[in-house]
């Protein structure tokens, strides 16, 4: 597909005319950057998106930032405006671009069950197999990637209700057992968690695959029934709407049908995050989630949010960030979700974060071209 024939437009700008380009320092996203250019030398290229940017157009710009390491904010940003042309995302409906903030959650579990811990992470079931156009069964919407091999054949993957009450028990998938369901299904909706087992032994676990159905979000169900008004929904509210409410968590918990399976992995650096989709690990207020569809990992973003002050001590959000992870809440060309670290802090300053942004995309030179640069 081409730039023309999607529903936003790029918008050429000049760097200066970004706000909060000249305060921001960016030096950190050269080791992130690093990682890039690692994996893509041993691994397969990232699947482009469909605004047709690819790894090709992106590794000149990782090789280059490899050589330079700038040491100082002045230098890191000179790099990016020498080597890139910066565009403006622009909706087609005119309304801003929209920002939220995930985190890893670090979880208290045991490596068996017993009366308190009773509730398993899973690793991923042999039974779940990739769907493409070529496999997806007719019935099946184009939208699951997961499917149940039944009888020869594939259908729909048992969902969060059933998996919860027991479809997958005695299979040997368990990873570890948490206390709550409530933390099994926030690690879910993050993707990722710290696992901390009683001999103060830490974990990780990551993504691994899904179950296949739709996300849908709970905070919708509860804003519906007016358990939560809007000025006070975050993910706070519904962790303490949940633990007020046991009766009724696991009803409402069921209605986000999307069940996410895990994969196990070393706590190599605890001040870098999991290894993310962009298979490099995600460091803390400089990685965006995007939509993979339109987007395409490992290119820079500039996100300028004037509202959202939580993160930098009451200053307007505004920082280079780099496209290294997605998610299936992250939908739209000007949408984004910042990760915000791993922890309970780290929880506390993603878990409200709901707000309007402009999102300025940095494209190298040789590729900007091709969407008309100056």
């Amino acid at each position: 597909m081409m730039a023309s024939d999607l529903p936003f437009r790029l918008e050429q700008t000049a760097f200066d005319a970004i706000p909060g380009w000249r305060d921001d320092d960016p030096t950190s996203v050269f080791r992130v950057m690093e990682d890039c250019l690692a994996h893509l030398d041993k691994g397969k290229p990232y699947r482009t998106g469909r605004l047709g940017l690819s790894t090709a157009d992106l590794l000149p710009l990782l090789e280059a930032a490899r050589r330079a390491r700038p040491a100082t904010a002045e230098a890191a940003r000179r790099f990016f405006e020498h080597h890139c042309r910066v565009f403006q995302i622009r909706r087609q409906d005119g309304e801003s671009g929209f920002v939220t903030a995930y985190y890893e959650p670090e979880v208290d579990v045991s490596d068996r069950p017993d009366s308190l811990f009773r509730h398993p992470f899973y690793r991923r079931p042999d039974d779940l197999v990739d769907l493409d156009d070529a496999n997806r069964p007719v019935f099946m919407d184009s939208g699951y990637m997961f499917g149940c091999a039944e009888n020869g054949g594939i259908t729909v993957y048992p969902d969060r209700r059933a998996i919860d009450e027991g479809f997958l028990q005695g299979r040997g998938l368990e990873i570890a057992w948490a206390r709550s369901r409530i933390d099994v299904f926030f690690a879910h909706v993050q993707g990722a968690a710290r696992l901390v087992y009683p001999d103060g032994t830490m974990r990780r676990i990551t993504y691994a695959a899904k179950a296949g159905h739709p996300f849908s979000g709970i905070g919708g169900v509860l804003l519906q029934r007016g358990e939560i008004p809007l000025e006070r929904m975050s993910m706070q509210a519904i962790r303490r709407w949940l633990a007020d409410h046991p009766e009724q968590a696991d009803e409402v918990m069921w209605h986000n049908r999307s069940y996410i399976f895990f994969r196990e992995a070393e706590v190599e650096d605890a001040d870098r995050g999991p290894v993310a989709a962009a298979k490099v690990p995600l460091l803390a207020g400089r990685s965006l989630a995007v939509d993979r569809l339109i987007h395409t990992f490992g290119f820079p973003f500039f996100v300028h949010s004037p509202s959202l002050t939580r993160l930098d001590e009451g200053r307007a959000f505004a920082r280079l960030m780099l496209a290294l992870d997605t998610g299936s809440a992250i939908v739209g060309p000007a949408r984004g979700d910042i990760f915000t670290g791993s922890g309970f802090e780290a929880g506390e300053r993603a878990g409200a974060v709901r707000n309007e942004a402009d999102f300025y995309l940095l494209v190298p030179r040789d590729a900007a071209v091709r969407f008309g640069a100056w």
